[in-house]
């Protein structure tokens, strides 16, 4: 498994507040950074975090030597330099994606270690286990069989599996490859380590996560199976009572002003829609510190009919751009799906309405809603030009110009336990009018799909990058099932 340097390693300096993008501190940075404020606001309420980070413990199998001699991983791999190497990469993954990591020095190098720690991961089970294999040939070590014992008895605790490039060949690698809650990472690529820490965070923050869904009359939680978030509804008419509590303020008036001077051009919407749906967005943001929630999604369509609200469309491409969520039609599977990509990758995916082209056989996909910085939260923003919200044809909506050629994963959470997954192609923009449809409008040439009408999913997300393989890993380790996007 190859790790793109943006996603394993990243060294963004607002990273864990992006993903906290409720937080003071990273809003306000991030904000600063985009040039829309230079003051301090009250805009940004602190999010409510996890109450604690997650527990990873980690082992190393090796036998209790200084030196090898012969076979692999060979007497030139340096034992103390290498484990200290790993030790350096995991302690500082750790500090940065906030995990607790409990890291035992001595290695199991006895059954009855490997007994008596299993005995205890079981009796005081952490959030995540790795256990890095540091040896294949040694007299009288069953290093794999140990390693087996451990995947195999460890009971539910998701658990990763790392054997740098000399310690494993394709035979040792059988036994583990389908344990369900197992990943088995056998890379030449020692930095790999920080994105299995950064997976086990995100299996924690979205079984810790809350999404704000405006749709129907009543207030409820739904908490899903397997992947563990919790789906907070509230009353749809909360949205326009917050609304007409928000005034012009500096805040409001400085996010108009930023969306006004970095559009490539303005088509239809006037000074006031552009006012009115940065007001939206500090809708999105009140409501989700007023309900305890990192994430927000509702039933826009319903009361834009009604005329009872202006489309949010920019506002929910704000709330992307930092990181956050903001998702269209109370779609909770489209929500998880952002709130995935967020915490694994850094950066956004777009939620759209998949269009097969039967002429050029290819996928279109299209929504007035689209972040910006599409290449990484900390990248800069993709050109976006502001049109109205093409069904109602009011208010404010993004279309964002994607880049011809770039490498996409297309990928579509379908609760509770499932992914749906692919790749493909950017090969155009499309332009509305003449085309109908939505304002960001992209033209996909797909991999690996005969007939684009069999294309599956609704409101997949398209994201920057060829991710399938790290979405797979994690899928393995979070017990989420992998399907490919086209019917077989």
């Amino acid at each position: 498994m190859q790790t793109d340097k943006n996603y394993a390693a990243s060294n963004c300096p607002l990273k864990l507040n992006r993903r906290s993008f409720l937080a003071t501190t990273g809003v306000l940075a991030a904000a600063t950074k985009m040039g829309l404020l230079d003051f301090t606001s009250s805009l940004f309420a602190a999010e409510s975090k996890s109450t604690k980070k997650p527990l990873v413990r980690a082992v190393f199998v090796r036998p209790n030597v200084d030196k090898y001699w012969m076979g692999w991983p060979g007497a030139a791999y340096d034992i103390k330099a290498r484990q200290r190497q790993y030790t350096k990469i995991l302690n500082d993954a750790a500090k940065k994606f906030g995990v607790n990591l409990q890291l035992t020095h001595e290695p199991l190098h006895t059954d009855n270690l490997v007994s008596e720690f299993l005995k205890d991961v079981k009796e005081n089970p952490p959030d995540g286990l790795m256990v890095i294999s540091m040896c294949l040939h040694h007299p009288g070590f069953k290093s794999w069989s140990k390693t087996n014992n451990i995947a195999k008895n460890r009971g539910k605790i998701p658990t990763i599996v790392f054997s740098p490039m000399g310690t494993s060949f394709t035979g040792d690698l059988q036994a583990s490859r389908n344990i369900p809650g197992v990943f088995v990472a056998s890379t030449q690529d020692l930095d790999w380590l920080a994105f299995g820490l950064r997976m086990f965070k995100t299996i924690h923050e979205m079984k810790n996560t809350r999404i704000c869904i405006v749709a129907g009359n009543k207030t409820y939680d739904r908490k899903l199976d397997v992947i563990g978030t919790t789906l907070h509804y509230i009353p749809s008419k909360r949205f326009p009572e917050e609304f007409k509590k928000v005034q012009e303020t500096d805040e409001v008036r400085a996010m108009a002003k930023y969306y006004t001077r970095n559009a490539k051009k303005i088509v239809e919407p006037k000074k006031k829609d552009i006012l009115d749906a940065a007001k939206n967005y500090i809708v999105c943001r009140r409501l989700m510190a007023a309900e305890n929630c990192q994430g927000f999604s509702m039933d826009c369509l319903g009361p834009i009919t009604r005329h009872e609200i202006q489309p949010p469309c920019m506002a929910f491409s704000r709330l992307r751009d930092e990181g956050g969520l903001g998702t269209c039609e109370a779609d909770w599977n489209a929500a998880i799906s952002t709130r995935l990509t967020n915490l694994l990758f850094d950066r956004p995916g777009f939620m759209q309405d998949p269009a097969p082209n039967t002429v050029n056989n290819t996928l279109m996909g299209a929504h007035c809603t689209c972040a910006t910085r599409l290449d990484g939260f900390d990248k800069p923003p993709a050109p976006f030009i502001l049109r109205t919200h093409s069904e109602s044809n009011i208010g404010v909506a993004m279309q964002v110009l994607w880049r011809i050629g770039q490498k996409v994963t297309v990928m579509d959470f379908n609760g509770p336990g499932k992914i749906i997954l692919g790749t493909g192609r950017v090969l155009r923009n499309i332009e509305t009018p003449p085309a109908g449809g939505c304002r960001t409008s992209v033209e996909l040439e797909m991999d690996d799909v005969p007939d684009s009408r069999d294309t599956r999913g609704f409101h997949q997300l398209f994201i920057y990058g060829d991710l399938e393989l790290p979405f797979k890993a994690y899928c393995q380790l979070a017990g989420i099932k992998v399907e490919h996007i086209g019917r077989r």
